[in-house]
């Protein structure tokens, strides 16, 4: 059974973002070409443990600090500033400044 994918504006982020789940997290994924395995999946739902808990996106600084591991670890497992496809899959809000 395919999920089917709520609206998503240019950037492929949910416009809404009451629409996400870990079905819609994984749709939106796969139909990126992006693949999440556990470790990715962990960042996911810490960033999304800290959305909830500041009502912010963190740095990447302050996020891998929270992780307790070193940023530019972060940057070697997702090949990419960290952060957006951490949001995107999250579904979180846009990151702003230097990600």
């Amino acid at each position: 059974m395919t999920t089917e994918l709520p609206p998503r504006d240019g950037d492929g982020y949910l416009l809404d973002m009451s629409d996400w789940t870990p079905e819609v997290a994984r749709a939106m994924a796969e139909a990126d070409g992006f693949e999440l395995d556990e470790r990715k999946w962990e960042q996911i739902l810490k960033a999304r443990e800290y959305y909830d808990e500041h009502s912010v996106v963190p740095p990447i600084r302050k996020f891998s600090k929270y992780l307790g591991e070193n940023s530019k670890e972060l940057f070697n497992l997702w090949l990419t500033g960290p952060m957006k496809p951490i949001t995107k899959y999250g579904g979180l809000p846009k990151p702003t400044g230097c990600v």
